[in-house]
């Protein structure tokens, strides 16, 4: 699961970058303002790759997750790209989960095999 959401974050990072840039050009916002929100986030994306070993790690993502649909009231193709990345990142923790058991499942298959095989 931390690869699949690692990587979401990463694609993340890089639109919300992006986004700024255009919300200096579309927004009457100023730039501090932009950049202060935008830097922000960026740094929470790179903060949950780090933490997403750890508990409520996944419920920050989706607090990420609702920022970036939210950032649409200022750029509105956030709001799709948004939801976009909200569906990748359901995607990336759903399959994360399900290979993570199918991992754990072989790992306890070959554990138990190689216990049993050993001579006594």
């Amino acid at each position: 699961m931390r690869t699949l959401c690692a990587s979401t974050l990463v694609g993340e990072i890089l639109v919300v970058g992006l986004t700024g840039l255009v919300a200096m050009q579309q927004s009457d916002l100023s730039n501090s303002t932009i950049w202060g929100v935008s830097g922000a986030v960026m740094v929470l994306c790179v903060l949950v790759c780090g933490m997403l070993g750890r508990p409520g790690a996944v419920q920050v993502g989706w607090a990420v997750q609702v920022a970036l649909i939210a950032s649409g009231f200022v750029v509105p193709a956030m709001f799709f790209l948004g939801a976009i990345f909200a569906a990748l990142w359901w995607a990336s923790v759903h399959y994360g989960r399900i290979v993570d058991e199918a991992k754990a499942a072989r790992a306890r298959a070959a554990a138990a095999e190689k216990a049993g095989g050993a001579p006594a």
